[in-house]
């Protein structure tokens, strides 16, 4: 059935204006309130409104005899300039302002000064306190005017009480979160990266390092996490391997580096999710767990490299990742032989120094390598040998690009590129655990943070303490393994071997640069760079000596037995001597 109704008007109606009179108002429906509905209502209880309550005043201009005078010296100019000043030259029509105003107008007003503090007050009128309070002030600013000419306003008088209070400031820090890894059972959280926008976020590279560790159940994801929603993380990336490593790209920050335990790069775009953008083929990646990989700053932003244990140092390119665009072999012997090749287990690169990067080895070396070079054997310009063991870091001060720090054994030692084939400037004391992990200050030259096995974080100012720490601070009870700084060096984040990031704040004396500060630094790394330098001319002339000694000597026939016996006398006078001292 269909329901048909036509509308009908008038043609004469079509176009016709509207008509509208003046009515009064009138109820057209009334609702009653239903008391039993209040019950689904929440009733709003204080409500805020605003009230002027200040008197309305009127605004009202003054010509002061200042501006008075004021005007008159800019007339003056404007009448007639001088000779020597060009009315077509601002700048020398500026300063011949300046010199009126400081001739005619600060002249003018300290003599009223003086006359207006000169006039007394009549006999018969009554005190006037706001009078007096007035005069008071023309008396102190006839003084400093007479004094000093004119008022810096802007003056800080107490600065030096400022800077005793923040030295007085005990150094602190509080632990404000943690961030766990979510799965079960736990791996390392072997590297950290912040967002380059404002730190807002943090990537977490989680990995099992143990050696032949066979759990089957071990996740393989990495985690990105915000620190306002530190309870979930807020991008999980899903990689064909464990990640060891992982880095931001500052010129791009939807891009995210990784190194995996099984040698590939691999790269995100954080906008397309978590699941792998492109990766290295297995074939043309490294052959051991990738420990460092670093974003260069190319006109592209796409280009990076990469340091593993195998002994290679790989540069690739986003765009085309199916083979490497370069290749080093850490061999320090300069033979250019993977089988004789140092294992890279730290990589460092600052991009002040867009050619030269630094290399931490498994063999306790550390590398200072040149792109630039024509061969590769040229690439590898000098070599420090730092630790006994391992080192776990290498990085450059941000502030002295010719300076860096490295952790091995059971100390952190800074070194300077200026003295080759030396050993460090500076050292920090034997620990009796291992250290894993440094960082340098982003704000304050001097400083620089390590982490232990034992699970403390060691906050170390050398400009003022060098053989203790300036803060030790208990953070797990599992061994640090990973740190990094915020940029405003206020938010630090340490990583456990159980996966565990603790994020600290530290007080502001550890992260607000002092007055000369830079200046102090630079100039204790140029006395200590010094002072090794002499030590090593002495030593190098103590061991030529030694050997024309030996030249002119006879060669003498020793008595292998009596040799042996001398040793063994020796070594063990000295382990009693030990037993008595303990």
């Amino acid at each position: 059935m269909e329901i048909k109704y036509e509308y009908s008007r008038k043609r004469s109606e079509f176009g016709r204006p509207c008509s509208f009179s003046d009515l009064p108002a009138e109820v057209t429906v009334d609702i009653p309130p239903d008391p039993a509905l209040a019950e689904d209502f929440i009733p709003q209880d204080p409500v805020d409104f605003g009230v002027q309550e200040g008197p309305v005043l009127a605004m009202h201009e003054v010509n002061t005899e200042r501006a008075q005078v004021s005007i008159r010296g800019v007339n003056h100019v404007e009448g007639g300039w001088p000779k020597h000043v060009d009315p077509k030259n601002s700048e020398l029509t500026t300063r011949y302002r300046e010199e009126v105003e400081r001739e005619e107008v600060y002249t003018k007003t300290v003599q009223r000064l003086g006359s207006v503090r000169a006039c007394p007050a009549p006999p018969q009128s009554p005190p006037e306190p706001p009078r007096a309070t007035a005069l008071l002030s023309l008396q102190v600013v006839e003084h400093y005017i007479r004094q000093n000419n004119t008022i810096d306003i802007y003056e800080e008088y107490f600065e030096e009480e400022e800077e005793e209070e923040e030295e007085e400031e005990h150094p602190s820090a509080k632990t404000i979160n943690v961030i766990r890894d979510p799965n079960n059972p736990r791996r390392m959280a072997t590297h950290l990266s912040w967002h380059p926008d404002g730190n807002r976020a943090v990537a977490v590279a989680y990995c099992s390092l143990d050696f032949q560790d066979s759990r089957k159940d071990l996740n393989s994801d990495s985690y990105v996490w915000d620190l306002e929603k530190p309870y979930a993380p807020e991008l999980t990336l899903k990689p064909s391997s464990p990640v060891v490593t992982l880095e931001y790209n500052s010129k791009d920050w939807y891009h995210l580096l990784g190194g995996c335990y099984n040698g590939q790069i691999v790269y995100w775009d954080t906008r397309k999710g978590g699941l792998p953008t492109e990766m290295t083929p297995v074939e043309f990646s490294h052959r051991d767990p990738v420990y460092g990989a670093c974003w260069l700053p190319s006109r592209t932003g796409t280009e990076c490299f990469s340091g593993s244990t195998d002994g290679q140092v790989l540069w690739w390119d986003i765009r085309k990742m199916s083979q490497p665009s370069e290749r080093l072999v850490l061999d320090i012997s300069r033979q250019d032989q993977l089988k004789d090749a140092l294992g890279a287990i730290s990589l460092d690169f600052a991009p002040i120094l867009p050619t030269k990067f630094l290399v931490g080895t498994e063999q306790g070396i550390i590398i200072s390598c040149n792109r630039d070079a024509k061969t590769p054997p040229e690439k590898i310009a000098n070599i420090f040998r730092s630790h006994i063991g391992a080192v776990y870091r290498v990085t450059r001060s941000p502030f002295f690009p010719k300076v860096f720090v490295s952790v091995g054994d059971w100390t952190a030692r800074i070194w300077t590129e200026e003295l080759m084939d030396s050993s460090s400037i500076m050292e920090t004391k034997y620990h009796s655990s291992y250290l894993m992990n440094v960082c340098w200050s982003p704000v304050k030259p001097a400083v620089f943070f390590t982490v232990r096995s034992d699970g403390v974080l060691d906050i170390w100012d050398f400009l003022f303490h060098q053989k203790e720490p300036s803060l030790s601070l208990k953070v797990s009870n599992d061994p640090l393994l990973s740190l990094c700084s915020q940029d405003n060096g206020r938010i630090i984040g340490c990583g456990t071997k159980m996966g565990n990031v603790s994020l600290l704040e530290i007080s502001p004396g550890l992260c607000t640069i002092r007055k000369n500060e830079k200046t102090l630094t630079s100039t204790m790394f140029e006395r200590e760079a010094r002072r090794e330098k002499v030590l090593q001319d002495k030593y190098r002339e103590r061991l030529l000596r030694e050997q024309e000694r030996l030249r002119a000597q006879p060669p003498e026939q020793e008595d292998p037995v009596q040799t042996f016996k001398q040793a063994q006398e020796d070594f063990l006078s000295s382990i009693k001597a030990e037993r008595r001292r303990r």
